[in-house]
């Protein structure tokens, strides 16, 4: 037997396992690029109408008479209100069909809740500073699914 033959063999293995690196690389790269798109038609596909949107008591009503002295941080927490429910929205739109009964509950409307109840608490407090702090406010930190 010759000795080129062993050679000849681990060149040849060599140069497939080589072009299947490449071809395997090659599709995992353009697997990864592709991953997060979607043809919008399809058993799967659900229109972002069926997400819904979040729907919030509205705080800016319900606030008495602010002074002066707080009108900056009140109206700096009431955006900040405003931001949160964008981003809950955002966040439903994103999360269609994920989950099981409750996950909107605990995905969603729990953390906005919280987020909520601390920027309330806030309007609560810089109000509470000049004049008698509002009471009752902590109720409408609660939102819900339309």
């Amino acid at each position: 037997m010759s000795r080129a033959l062993p050679k000849y063999n681990q060149r040849r293995v060599a140069l497939t396992g080589g072009a299947a690196a490449v071809v395997l690389s090659g599709a995992l790269i353009a697997g990864s690029a592709l991953a997060g798109e979607t043809s919008g038609k399809g058993a799967g596909a659900r229109p972002l109408a069926a997400a819904g949107t979040i729907a919030c008591p509205d705080v800016a009503s319900r606030l008495p008479a602010v002074p002066a002295s707080a009108r900056a941080e009140v109206d700096r927490n009431l955006a900040l209100l405003q931001t949160q429910i964008a981003e809950a929205n955002e966040r439903l739109t994103e999360t269609v069909g994920q989950g099981g009964p409750d996950f909107v509950k605990n995905a969603v409307l729990g953390p906005l809740a919280s987020k909520r109840t601390a920027a309330i608490d806030r309007i609560a407090l810089s109000i509470g500073r000049t004049t008698a702090k509002p009471q009752g406010l902590g109720s409408l930190a609660a939102c819900t699914v339309r």
